[in-house]
Order: structure tokens, then C-alpha cells, then sequence
């Protein structure tokens, strides 16, 4: 990965902040799903995909601190 530069640009900054409100959105609905369906493999399925963009929400904001 390249390294990220000490200044960040608006336009930049702007695209991190979008596309961590993408991953978060989606967190939080797969989680909401998980507690929603009544089938074991759903609610599994949906817990790992909340999981996965936890985790790329969590990358993102390591790289910026």
C-alpha cells in the first residue's frame, strides 16, 4: 500500500469521509438484519458481513490517526 501523505486534501478527506459512511451504513444494517431473520445461516451470513465493514471502518480511521 502506498504511504499516505501528512496533509490530506479536502477533495480527500471528503472520499475517506464517504466511503467509511458506506462501510458504516452497511455495518449497521447487516447487524440489524442478524436480529431480524429467523434463519441461523441468515443471521451468521449477515454477522460476518456486519464484521467485514467493522473492520474496513476501523481501517480507515487507523490510517487517518
Amino acid at each position: 500500500m502506498e504511504q499516505i501523505p501528512n496533509i490530506i486534501s479536502t477533495k480527500d478527506l471528503s472520499y475517506l469521509e464517504d466511503m467509511f459512511n458506506w462501510h458504516f451504513t452497511l455495518c449497521k444494517k447487516a447487524y440489524t438484519y442478524s436480529e431480524i431473520v429467523t434463519d441461523e445461516a441468515m443471521t451468521s451470513f449477515f454477522i460476518e458481513v456486519s464484521k467485514k465493514h467493522k473492520k474496513i471502518c476501523e481501517q480507515i480511521v487507523k490510517k487517518l490517526g
